[in-house]
């Protein structure tokens, strides 16, 4: 399956002339989570890839009233689903591969704050985790080595 998106027409996009990264970015959520579990899965996912490498991130942005916004990532981020054996996967491959790896657990949902999730994650060993979601970020290859048979989210 390729992970690849296509704008479905002749006519040049900016993303048929946009830089082509070397790397990507990849978040698979559990595909039986509520609608807001999934956004809230993956804002903490791309919250930790955002801290994967310092070149992840743009440049700021600005209107041209002047008004200032914080970066984003450089390049773009591919959102998938999974179900618990898919997650479960995605997580041993992008380990065996030593790529930077975030992860959210279903445990987390009922913490409030950093230091329980920490300590959710800590409690449960590696093939233990319930997992609700699993965010990537390395070489393209690799990150497609890792989620391989997974499903575009939508």
């Amino acid at each position: 399956m390729s992970t690849e998106i296509s704008t479905g027409t002749a006519a040049e996009t900016p993303a048929d002339t946009a830089e082509r990264f070397p790397t990507k970015i990849a978040i698979v959520v559990r595909d039986d989570l509520a609608a807001w579990q999934k956004l809230n899965v993956t804002a903490f996912l791309a919250s930790g890839i955002a801290h994967a490498d310092d070149a992840i991130m743009g440049k700021r942005y600005e209107d041209s009233s002047g008004n200032g916004y914080l970066p984003l990532f450089r390049e773009p981020v591919l959102c998938f689903t999974a179900d618990a054996a898919g997650l479960a996967r995605t997580r041993a491959r992008a380990l065996t591969r030593e790529l930077p790896t975030a992860l959210y657990t279903t445990d987390m949902f009922t913490t409030g704050n950093d230091d329980d999730n920490r300590a959710v994650v800590r409690a449960v060993p590696a093939d233990g985790l319930d997992l609700a979601g699993v965010a990537v970020h390395g070489p393209r290859k690799q990150v497609d080595k890792v989620i391989k048979g997974l499903k575009l989210h939508g």
